[in-house]
């Protein structure tokens, strides 16, 4: 199975920054307001590392490798001399109010095609983003934030339960709280790489982030004729694949530009069967309680549907010939779009922003999917079969900046 082995890692002084005005959330999520907001917060702030505004007159991922090196060079970010696991915990509240954890590790995962069976994607991926990644892997020659996998070894969470004060804490502004171990004790450290090493790993979030290093990994060793180095591994956060240590949310589809005429509860026909169903009235005493559409995913849930939104109408797409148990709603929705006339296809997680595009008019037409379960997740894995783009929305996501890993060819 896929080598797993401890690392010197990068991290901020804590004397010279305060982890809450430095860390940042994973490139894929930050818009542009964020990533404002980000840079404002600190001249630190992990975000001018990861996904830097473009200027016009220089190369944001030259700029990111400078800010790397500088802030090394300046005791802004020290090295963990001792190679060592990092045990990382996030803490946060559903929307029931009810209290979760995940807790993993931190360290450098061998890198392996899927053909090999050590490392096993669960998501297709887009070719953008993987360019972007690329070219700022060969600037700062640095894993930046790491991938998020999940082990199929049982027992790893209970490794993961380490005593005393932790090596860095913060709460971001979701109200997450993010702890970090470090973990040196040879013991430790040995079982914590052969309970990983001991079965296959998922691909839960970073697709474009691992092929970005496969494919950085033949460079090197095609320029540099070595057959193996610090680039042959990725930072990546490994936890095990249980239900209580995830929790996965829907991706929706919001529908653009397509022609006036297109009958769209007709396009899902085949594919789905269609039941209309009408908001009920607004409840006086419900105000300021769930959000505006929470009727609709209700439904949804009790229904095992998904749903439509054209306008003001919504309506209930139960899938055909649909194995709950293998197939998320992603790929029967899929090949129902597929059918339509060329659209733009965007993506949200919040239910409530995407019905209320269409509503105001900023797009034609919603789908509001279910989210996927860890099993449908593990299944695809296991037979080798990979989900349509944007299918799983891990949550809450960890934060980039608590560790960096340099690549030292």
């Amino acid at each position: 199975m896929a080598l797993f082995q401890p690392i010197s890692g990068i991290r901020y002084d804590p004397e010279r920054v305060d982890l809450v005005d430095v860390l940042a959330p994973p490139y894929d999520v930050v818009d542009d307001e964020a990533r404002a907001r980000l840079e404002a917060r600190s001249p630190y702030n992990a975000i001018l590392v990861e996904l830097g505004k473009a200027g016009a007159d220089d190369d944001r991922y030259a700029r990111a490798a400078h800010h790397l090196d500088a802030w090394l060079a300046d005791g802004i970010l020290r090295v963990d001399e001792e190679p060592s696991f990092y045990v990382y915990r996030m803490g946060w509240h559903d929307a029931a109010g009810r209290a979760h954890q995940t807790t993993g590790i931190l360290g450098a995962l061998e890198l392996s095609s899927p053909e090999e069976g050590r490392v096993l994607p669960h998501e297709r991926t887009m070719g953008k983003p993987k360019g972007d990644r690329l070219r700022l892997l060969r600037a700062c020659r640095a894993n930046l934030s790491p991938v998020w996998c999940l082990s199929l070894a049982a027992g790893l969470s209970e490794l993961c339960q380490v005593g005393g004060p932790p090596a860095g804490r913060a709460t971001d502004e979701d109200g997450v709280h993010h702890r970090l171990w470090r973990v040196t004790q040879p013991g430790v450290v040995t079982a914590m790489a052969e309970a990983v090493a001991s079965a296959p790993v998922v691909i839960a979030d970073g697709h474009h982030r691992y092929e970005t290093a496969l494919a950085y990994r033949d460079e090197r060793r095609a320029a540099t004729g070595k057959a193996s180095g610090d680039f042959d591994l990725i930072l990546a956060l490994v936890v095990e694949l249980s239900e209580d240590q995830l929790q996965v949310q829907p991706i929706h589809r919001v529908i653009s530009d397509l022609p006036d005429d297109t009958d769209l509860v007709g396009a899902m026909a085949p594919f789905f069967a269609v039941e209309e169903v009408v908001e009920p009235e607004a409840d006086p005493a419900l105000a300021g309680g769930p959000g505006p559409r929470a009727w609709l995913t209700g439904r949804m849930a009790a229904e095992g549907a998904l749903a439509l939104v054209v306008g003001e109408r919504a309506w209930l797409l139960r899938p055909r010939a649909h194995d709950e148990a293998d197939e998320p709603d992603a790929i029967v929705l899929d090949a129902a779009l597929a059918t339509l006339p060329e659209h733009q296809l965007d993506f949200h997680q919040s239910a409530d922003v995407v019905v209320e595009s269409v509503r105001a008019g900023k797009a034609q037409a919603a789908v509001l999917v279910r989210p996927v379960a860890v099993r449908q997740i593990a299944a695809a894995a296991r037979e080798g079969r990979r989900m349509p783009a944007k299918t799983t929305f891990f949550a809450p996501k960890p934060r980039t900046g608590l560790v960096f890993r340099r690549l030292d060819d």
